[in-house]
């Protein structure tokens, strides 16, 4: 055992030295080249990021021809960028020391996943219900429920399903609650988010645990559960080898939320008839008026001591979202935290755009935890994005957590949630490659003879 455990010591240590080496490397390796003109390359790299950036806000900002140009100087800042190493005689440093800074950062993530102790999945043994009923949206996700037969498997593990048809049947919850009162101890949904949510809610006002199955476009709230997405009967598994657990839930003005609640831009360009037949040119002809606060309402922001004064977006969510980390941008490390997520973006120039590259310290953007979120307007309503369902709510809207309202039922071999890539901790690094940690004294050897 303590041979196993020593290697596997050793590779996480072997990769934060291997991230100190690339590092060290890429920091000597430009300034030896190129001497005094490293900082001008260095300088130049950035002045074009933040002219890209710049004139972007431009081109979603402005229309005609103050589009164009900036469109076109969009693409031409870094073009010329490119330009000015290869005149120089240069760009192979350039792609090189970037290459190094890559394998810095990838050898030190690897490391500190490695180093990190697996979290335990969560959620306990649960007995197959005995009468579950499942509603099921025909039209969700380009037809995943007849293109899996999700009806005819759920049907033969003893499932009542319900076809949704919005034409004859629109109150979802009403159907859900229905079903309760006709004996249903366990409610789920083959559907998109939206659905999800409504029918989540009755779940946890009726007290039955809830089963999620991905049938929608994105399916989001599947995503944070672990669930697999590419194939949906999958979820199916849940009535006869489940575990279940709780999670919280969002509301929004008195709506359920699983995921997210949305306010500004993306709520006012989901409004419109044409976005659904055609979402790029809809949003390509609505962001400038939404962006220049000539669309909508212009709101406000209240979380606890924290006041944002007519942001853009602002992002209500059950449980936060990963922030730094962009490959797991989209995602939530846990369901159960009982807090919002709150992200508002706050951008009025191109100088205030540019500036949001500063991340969470820019001061255009408000990160933050909270028990509360409320979101007013200079209008008597207010157009929100729920679930990515549009809805029209009175002003103000408050925003709150419900912890631990839900029981999630899911099957017990599922993919997981894929853990968070640590932040970059160069000490942390540091310790794990060049501390050396004594083994612990073994047994004494018995005395012979």
């Amino acid at each position: 055992m303590g041979r196993v455990a020593g290697r596997g010591r050793a590779a996480p240590r072997w990769c934060a030295r291997l991230a100190f080496a690339a590092a060290v490397a890429a920091a000597l390796l430009l300034p030896s080249v190129a001497g005094i003109s490293s900082l001008a390359l260095v300088g130049l790299g950035l002045a074009g990021v933040v002219v890209s950036v710049a004139a972007g806000w431009w081109a979603l900002s402005r229309r005609g021809v103050v589009r164009g140009a900036a469109l076109v100087l969009a693409v031409a800042a870094p073009v010329a960028v490119v330009v000015a190493y290869v005149a120089a005689r240069l760009l192979w440093l350039v792609v090189l020391c970037g290459a190094l800074w890559v394998a810095a950062a990838a050898a030190g993530w690897a490391a500190l996943r490695a180093d990190a102790a697996p979290a335990p999945a969560p959620g306990r043994p649960a007995p197959p219900p005995k009468c579950p009923c499942l509603l099921m949206n025909p039209r969700s996700g380009g037809g995943k429920v007849v293109k899996f037969g999700l009806r005819e498997r759920a049907e033969a593990l003893g499932a009542r399903v319900v076809l949704l048809d919005r034409d004859r049947f629109p109150d979802v919850a009403a159907l859900a609650h229905e079903a309760v009162d006709r004996g249903a101890d366990l409610l789920g949904v083959a559907g998109g988010d939206g659905t999800q949510a409504l029918v989540a809610g009755v779940a946890a006002e009726r007290g039955v645990p809830f089963v999620v199955i991905p049938a929608g476009t994105r399916n989001h709230f599947a995503l944070d559960l672990g669930l697999d997405r590419d194939d949906p009967s999958r979820s199916l598994e849940a009535l006869t080898d489940g575990v279940e657990f709780r999670v919280d839930l969002g509301r929004a003005g008195g709506r359920v939320f699983v995921n997210n609640a949305s306010f500004g831009a993306y709520a006012e360009v989901v409004q419109s008839p044409a976005y659904r037949d055609d979402k790029v040119r809809t949003v390509v002809k609505l962001l400038p008026d939404v962006l220049t606060h000539h669309r909508g309402p212009r709101l406000t922001v209240t979380a606890g001591t924290v006041g944002v004064d007519a942001p853009q977006a602002v992002l209500v969510s059950n449980n936060p979202y990963r922030v730094g980390d962009r490959a797991g941008l989209g995602r939530r490390d846990r369901l159960d935290g009982g807090v919002l997520g709150l992200v508002s973006v706050t951008a009025d120039s191109a100088v205030q755009a540019a500036d949001l590259l500063r991340g969470r310290h820019a001061p255009g953007l408000t990160s933050l935890t909270v028990p509360e979120v409320v979101v007013g307007a200079d209008l008597p309503e207010v157009r929100v994005g729920i679930d990515g369902e549009a809805q029209t709510l009175p002003a103000p809207v408050r925003c709150t957590i419900e912890p631990s309202a839900l029981r999630v039922r899911v099957p017990r071999n599922r993919p997981g949630v894929p853990p968070a890539r640590p932040r970059l901790d160069w000490r942390r690094l540091w310790r794990l490659a060049f501390t050396v940690r004594r083994r612990p004294a073994g047994p004494a050897s018995p005395a012979v003879g």
